[in-house]
C-alpha cells in the first residue's frame, strides 16, 4: 500500500508574496512549511508582483474558481516614456518616446478605462496560442497575435505622481485584468508609451492585507498553533453562494453520489431563493459537504468534500 503524500490539511491562507517569488514557488513553500497534501492558488502574480495570494490547502483547492471570481485591487506606478516588451520594468526597452502626460490629461483619459472594456493581454502572459503559452512563444521570438478580451474595471484612480516620470494608480478590478496592458493602453491613449514600475495587490475577493501575513514573517512562527491561527475555512470564498443546511442523511446521501429531494431543503431554508441550475453550499452544521447545483427537484453535488 502506497505511503500517503503530506498532512490532510483544509483551508485557506492569505500570503503577502515578496517581491522576486513566483507565485507557484509561494505555493511550494507553504506545502512543503506544513507538509500538506495538497495546495493550489487563486489569482497569479507575476514575481515583479507583491501583495496578496490566496492559497488553497486539502480540500480548498475545490474552491478555487470561486476565489479567483472575486474583484480584486492593485497599486502600482506606471513609467512614462519607455515601453518594453513584457510591458514591466523587467523586459527590454522597445520604443521610447519625449512626451509626458500631464496630470490634467491622465485625469481625463482614465474614464475611458472604467467599465466593460476590451483589452488584449501583454504577449508575455500565460494566455494559450494554439495549445502554447504566450510566454513560451514571445521567448522563442515567434509572430503571433492575442485576441482581445472583455474585462470588467471599477474604478481607476490617480493617486499621486513623481515630478513627470511616473504616476501612482490604484484599481479594482474583474477577474482576467492585466495591469499591464492598462498601463500600455492609458500611456497609447496619452500620446505616449509607458510600462509597469511597481505592482501590488491589496485585495483578492475576500482576502486582503489585514488577514494576510507575509511569507517570512508565517514561516518564522514555525509550527506552532500561531502559525495554522492564519488558516482559514474551506468556505471563505463560498459568501457569494447560498448555503443549505441538510441533514445527517441528506448530507450520506450527497457524499456517495446521490440526489436528495429539493422540497424539504427549500422548506428548511426559506431565505434561499432557489432555481435551476444555482451553484449551492450545502452544510452539515458549519461543515461544507458538497458544491452542489439545484436540479428539477432534486439537488445534485458537483464537488464532494472529502475530509480526511
Amino acid at each position: 500500500m502506497g505511503k500517503r503524500r503530506g498532512q490532510p490539511i483544509h483551508g485557506w491562507i492569505a500570503i503577502d508574496k515578496p517581491e522576486g517569488l513566483s507565485s507557484a514557488a509561494v505555493v511550494a513553500r507553504v506545502r512543503r512549511f506544513l507538509d500538506a497534501a495538497k495546495a493550489g492558488h487563486a489569482g497569479t502574480l507575476d514575481p515583479l508582483a507583491t501583495g496578496i495570494i490566496p492559497i488553497a490547502l486539502g480540500e480548498a483547492t475545490k474552491t478555487v474558481s470561486f476565489a479567483m471570481d472575486g474583484h480584486k485591487t492593485y497599486e502600482f506606478t506606471a513609467v512614462w516614456g519607455v515601453a518594453t516588451d513584457t510591458d514591466d520594468r523587467e523586459g527590454k526597452t522597445t520604443t521610447t518616446s519625449d512626451v509626458r502626460p500631464t496630470r490634467e490629461a491622465i485625469l481625463a483619459a482614465l474614464p475611458r478605462f472604467v467599465g466593460e472594456i476590451d483589452q488584449v493581454p501583454p504577449i508575455y502572459s500565460a494566455i494559450k496560442v494554439d495549445g502554447e503559452r504566450a510566454y513560451a512563444l514571445a521567448r522563442g521570438g515567434e509572430n503571433f497575435e492575442l485576441k482581445s478580451r472583455k474585462i470588467n474595471v471599477y474604478s481607476f484612480d490617480f493617486i499621486s505622481e513623481n515630478e513627470s516620470e511616473t504616476t501612482f494608480f490604484r484599481v479594482h478590478c474583474g477577474k482576467g485584468t492585466y495591469i499591464r496592458s492598462l498601463v500600455r493602453d492609458l500611456a497609447q491613449a496619452l500620446g505616449t508609451v509607458g510600462h509597469i514600475g511597481t505592482l501590488r495587490r491589496t485585495a483578492c475577493g475576500v482576502f486582503n492585507e489585514s488577514a494576510a501575513i507575509s511569507l517570512d514573517k508565517w514561516e518564522a512562527l514555525g509550527h506552532s498553533p500561531h502559525a495554522l491561527a492564519y488558516l482559514r475555512p474551506v468556505r471563505t470564498v463560498l459568501d457569494d453562494i447560498p448555503a443549505l443546511a441538510l441533514t445527517p442523511q441528506e448530507a450520506h446521501r450527497l457524499r456517495h453520489g446521490q440526489s436528495i429531494a429539493l422540497f424539504p431543503l427549500a422548506q428548511r431554508n426559506p431565505q434561499a431563493k432557489l432555481t435551476q441550475g444555482m451553484p449551492v453550499q450545502a452544510v452539515l452544521g458549519e461543515t461544507l459537504v458538497a458544491l452542489a447545483e439545484v436540479g428539477n427537484g432534486i439537488l445534485l453535488s458537483s464537488r464532494v468534500m472529502a475530509y480526511e
